[in-house]
């Protein structure tokens, strides 16, 4: 660490020699014609202005050094361009009439390329586009993705599946930090509100190399709300109503921006009574409140860009178990779970002379409870505290080489204060350092890189009201990983992805210490706290090509895990509770996704989508792994409609969903049969002089189809999913 804060010293100090820069240019049409009101943005600066009506723009107070420099407008191909500020000062843009989806710059991956330059294939969706497809809540948005899923606990507890990997194998990244939430649990949710993210990033496969323990099978990078432009103000309020739940949800949130500074707060509520089933009959306390708090500080000038974040969320969500009592009221009941989460966050970019230092340092407090009935305690009461680091030194480029040195690791504490003790009083130690570097020529580029990882993990003895006894244990996990991809364009024209890498994971601690009930899920649950780590090798290839009228991609994996760990059940009763215990075994996952793309011409305003995912998971014994996502079938038609005046991102869409029958199950996993759900939308932005309207019309499951998803951990007791749900969304910005 002495080493790291010795090189933020010096690059601190020759900083100051550098003098402040200035950009400016014009953005045109392929006709010359100036184009006003186009978003000019730096994303790593949270720096962006819009064009004048010459369609010209002017951003000032800039660093030495080379930015990725964003030019965006409605009916128009986003266009990124990279320029070296040191070297020139002008960069113009000439917008081309957009056709398919924009190239994004992600975030997620070290080197904030284009997806088109990338070498790891990543999904990028916004949360607007989410919003399109009608989901009621931010992880079933996330899930229309290919290779997504979500295992439930009815329509308030949702919880990631890339690729059929779950729990702690998929990390979840907020505000640039871990998201730790005693996130082992299948029945506790992602703690995540739409309101505080603009976009959302998915990894595909081992990340361990960027990200340490738990990325083995692949990461969700939250990217938070974006600031206003410079000298700028934004107010927006958002009412959204659900007609299955006859919930309601209220965000209101401002941004200010001035040259070096800028702000935002924002908030949002929500409240949803118990989902209907097609039967007419309610799901009884699946009901849930979320109230979420989040503001943002960005500091900026010639020399550093630094961004200070704060989120809050509290989550009341019942527990589903039955069937039972008939009501639409919000107010909690039994059993139910509060959940607080506040995240901290600082994240600072220095700027060197021919290099960058970029650090994130953060806490994070969870504060978890279970309630089972009017107890003064709670059943299960958890208290979660962890301080992160992460510090990269973007080393100078060597004309077509680029590289990172890095550091990251956290300190966390967990301890338990309910009636019953699921895992004991932990305190972790993490530590991970890696180096990766990537070459670019014509259209190849290559990227690898290595990484050592030494997790600490020590408990105390603890012993419960019921007597169950954890014994102390004292271990380290250590790992080194690696990883190295390949992205060309063979025969001209398809853009071509091959990735290897090599992933971990170390034991949770409910894996290595659980000795009791766990209320959540009903059943005895024993850890093993001679589990080894995880260790996986996964292989992935891509293929897409796109023409000017037509797109079509195929992605495929497979992933072979050493000491892979899921619990099992006995078949012995204890405490009235079946027992399950962790083991492991090896095992292997392998699949992808395929889908085409076609807008003819000359109908230019007519899209068909079509994607297919399939994924197939096995111990080496030929037992089937559990909780393994069904094959899905999505088939969307959509109308794109945008009328430069008053008309923005106008859109009518009607999708077919095809759950397959999933027989592939592990012992004692009941099978589900295929399905079919209808979703409609209608919608669009709406200008009135400074006032802009966005108005989504959703149906989802529109024939009502009463259907039990694989992933659902309500399929054991046969309740449904949620039946026919109309959802309206009114957006208002100033």
């Amino acid at each position: 660490m002495k080493n790291i804060f010795l090189i933020l010293f010096i690059g601190l100090l020759s900083v100051y020699t550098q003098a402040q820069n200035n950009l400016s240019g014009k953005v045109t049409d392929t006709n010359n014609k100036p184009l006003s009101n186009v978003d000019v943005y730096i994303r790593e600066l949270h720096k962006g202005t819009s064009t004048n009506e010459n369609g010209e723009y002017f951003i000032t107070n800039l660093p030495n050094t080379t930015v990725l420099v964003t030019a965006s407008f409605i009916g128009f191909q986003k266009q990124t361009k990279t320029i070296d500020i040191s070297l020139n000062n002008t960069l113009n843009f000439v917008l081309n009439e957009a056709v398919f989806k924009m190239d994004e710059v992600i975030i997620s991956t070290p080197f904030n390329k284009l997806q088109s330059e990338n070498v790891m294939k990543v999904e990028r969706a916004s949360i607007q586009q989410l919003k399109n497809k009608g989901a009621a809540t931010l992880i079933e948005g996330i899930s229309s993705i290919p290779g997504v899923s979500q295992v439930s606990t009815g329509v308030g507890i949702g919880k990631p599946v890339i690729r059929g990997l779950r729990g702690n194998r998929v990390l979840v990244y907020s505000q640039g930090l871990r998201l730790e939430n005693q996130q082992f649990g299948e029945e506790h949710g992602l703690g995540i509100n739409e309101s505080s993210v603009e976009s959302v990033e998915v990894i595909k496969g081992p990340a361990s190399l960027l990200y340490g323990s738990d990325a083995l099978g692949g990461v969700l990078f939250f990217n938070p709300l974006k600031f206003a432009d410079d000298n700028t103000f934004k107010l927006a309020i958002n009412q959204k109503y659900f007609s299955n739940t006859e919930g309601s949800s209220t965000s209101f949130g401002f941004r200010k921006s001035y040259n070096s500074w800028k702000y935002l707060i924002n908030s949002s509520y929500q409240s949803q009574s118990d989902y209907k089933i097609p039967n007419n009959l309610r799901v009884t306390n699946s009901r849930f409140k979320e109230t979420v708090f989040n503001a943002g500080l960005n500091y900026n000038n010639k020399h550093i860009s630094s961004t200070l974040r704060f989120n809050f969320n509290n989550s009341i969500v019942g527990i589903p178990e039955e069937i039972g009592i008939q009501t639409t009221r919000k107010s909690h009941t039994f059993p139910y779970q509060n959940l607080n989460n506040s995240m901290v966050s600082l994240n600072t970019i220095f700027f060197l002379r021919n290099s960058k230092i970029t650090s994130t340092f953060g806490y994070t407090f969870n504060d978890r409870k279970e309630l089972e009935d009017e107890n003064i305690l709670p059943a299960l009461h958890l208290k979660l505290k962890t301080y992160s680091y992460d510090v990269k030194w973007h080393l100078p480029k060597l004309n077509k080489f680029e590289s990172i040195l890095g550091v990251q690791g956290m300190h966390q504490k967990n301890q338990t204060l309910g009636i019953d003790v699921l895992i004991p009083n932990t305190q972790i130690n993490d530590f991970g350092i890696f180096y990766t570097g990537n070459y670019t020529w014509k259209n190849n580029s290559l990227q690898g890189g290595i990484r050592f990882d030494n997790r600490n993990l020590t408990t105390e003895k603890n012993i419960d009201q019921e007597f169950h006894v954890f014994e102390a244990i004292d271990r380290s996990f250590k790992n080194t990983t690696a990883s190295f991809g390949y992205k060309t364009t063979l025969f001209g024209a398809i853009t071509s992805r091959f990735n290897f890498a090599a992933g971990f994971r170390a034991p949770n601690l409910a894996e290595l210490t659980s000795n009791g009930v766990h209320e959540g899920s009903n059943r005895y649950e024993i850890g093993n706290n001679n589990l080894k780590s995880e260790q996986n090798f996964q292989s992935d290839v891509a293929f897409e090509y796109k023409s000017t009228h037509f797109e079509v991609f195929a992605n495929g994996f497979y992933n072979y895990i050493n000491n892979y760990i899921f619990i099992s059940p006995t078949g012995d009763i204890l405490d009235n509770n079946f027992i399950y215990k962790y083991i492991q075994n090896n095992a292997k996952l392998y699949g992808g996704e395929f889908g085409i793309h076609l807008h003819p011409h000359p109908i230019d305003w007519l899209h068909f989508n079509s994607s297919y995912e399939l994924v197939i998971g096995k111990q080496d014994n030929g037992n089937y792994l559990p909780l393994i996502p069904a094959n899905k079938l999505l088939n969307t038609m959509r109308i794109e409609l945008n009328e430069k005046e008053w008309l923005k991102n106008g859109f009518a869409a009607i999708t077919v969903e095809t759950n397959f029958e999933q027989n592939n199950i592990s012992e004692f996993e009941t099978p589900t049969s295929s399905y079919n759900l209808i979703n409609l939308g209608i919608g669009g932005t709406f200008n009135l002089k400074n006032v802009a309207f966005n108005v989504n019309f959703n149906i989802n499951n529109l024939a009502n189809t009463t259907y039990v998803s694989h992933l659902s951990r309500l399929k054991v007791d046969n309740i449904p999913n949620i039946g026919r749900n109309i959802i309206v969304s009114v957006k208002f910005s100033f």
